[in-house]
């Protein structure tokens, strides 16, 4: 058989025909990533006039509650429909009582941006890393972190988020029972509004190394490999995400995003729950990276991975790129 005979024999189907153009490849476009997806994080931080500078993740700052407002005024203008904030007190404690203190850097952050964005969801981190002196998620006593003591100083801290006007509140500590914690507290406060968005699957990732720099949340000894995912367990994760279904979450979390994709897809097949999935600092910062060594495109790498996150089934995605995805977006 010659080869004009060889391909007039083919299927008269060329799947090439639809990659031809960008109009004809939008066309019939599988997956589309909005900025109407994206959750922006943000770090605040003690003092006035403050917008500093992230070294290991270029193009993101920490700010005092008085120059936050600008920036949410920002993200809001770029169409981000939610925040998802961090915060840094001015003294830690053993027992990260500024996480949970009604007038801490947290509250005032919420209440600020509340009055500069009205429409702007705030979604705020439940953890006690960033408060403690030893930099753990939760109590340590006697060198361990307290399972059920922590829980009461969690769910202390999601009232106080909530009372000052936070839209969702977000248990990161990764303690066992964390999400019934919350919601029974929440509710007995009065909160029965506020979601519950559940760090459920949150791995011991190499990956968070920025982000501790930027939270000033590094542990002061060990690890937290006791309590967080060991990333060789996906039959454990789905464990946790069914766990954290039957406290109440109102919505979960995969974390980080691009190294468990195959989490998240499971997830999606599993929960009908709002999913989302949180591109990490060390993600964000290794893109950034390559791309200013020349080493990748990096607006398309960008997409290409917010697309495949999207694609594994994320409803709703935190990530560092939010802003420049919008601007990318606006532009286009």
């Amino acid at each position: 058989m010659s080869l004009v005979e060889a391909l007039q024999a083919q299927p008269a189907e060329r799947l090439r025909r639809f990659r031809r153009t960008a109009g004809l490849r939008d066309l019939v476009r599988e997956t589309r990533v909005s900025v109407r997806d994206l959750i922006y994080p943000l770090f605040v931080v003690p003092g006035r006039g403050i917008v500093e500078d992230l070294d290991a993740m270029p193009g993101q700052q920490r700010f005092s509650v008085d120059t936050l407002a600008h920036e949410v005024e920002t993200v809001a203008g770029l169409r981000v429909p939610a925040v998802l904030l961090f915060g840094v007190p001015e003294e830690k404690d053993e027992a990260g009582s500024g996480a949970y203190d009604p007038d801490g850097i947290m509250p005032q952050a919420i209440q600020a941006i509340r009055r500069a964005a009205p429409d702007l969801v705030i979604i705020t981190d439940v953890c006690l890393c960033s408060y403690t002196t030893h930099g753990h998620c939760g109590v340590v006593r006697e060198g361990q972190v307290d399972n059920d003591a922590s829980l009461e100083l969690l769910a202390r801290t999601a009232v106080a988020h909530a009372a000052a006007g936070a839209d969702i509140v977000a248990p990161s500590a990764m303690m066992d029972g964390q999400v019934a914690a919350l919601r029974a507290a929440l509710d007995t406060d009065g909160f029965t509004d506020t979601a519950v968005l559940s760090y459920a699957a949150k791995f011991a990732s190499a990956f968070y190394g920025p982000f501790r720099e930027a939270a000033e949340s590094a542990p002061q000894f060990g690890d937290r490999r006791g309590y967080q995912l060991p990333p060789s367990n996906a039959r454990e994760a789905l464990r946790e995400l069914a766990r954290d279904v039957a406290e109440g979450a109102d919505a979960l979390i995969v974390k980080p995003a691009l190294p468990y994709l195959d989490i998240l897809h499971q997830a999606r097949q599993r929960w009908d729950h709002p999913l989302a999935a949180y591109q990490v600092s060390g993600e964000y910062a290794a893109l950034k990276a390559a791309a200013a060594n020349g080493w990748l495109d990096g607006d398309r790498a960008m997409d290409e991975t917010l697309t495949a996150i999207k694609r594994a089934g994320a409803d709703f995605i935190i990530t560092y790129f939010a802003k420049e995805f919008a601007r990318k977006e606006h532009d286009e």
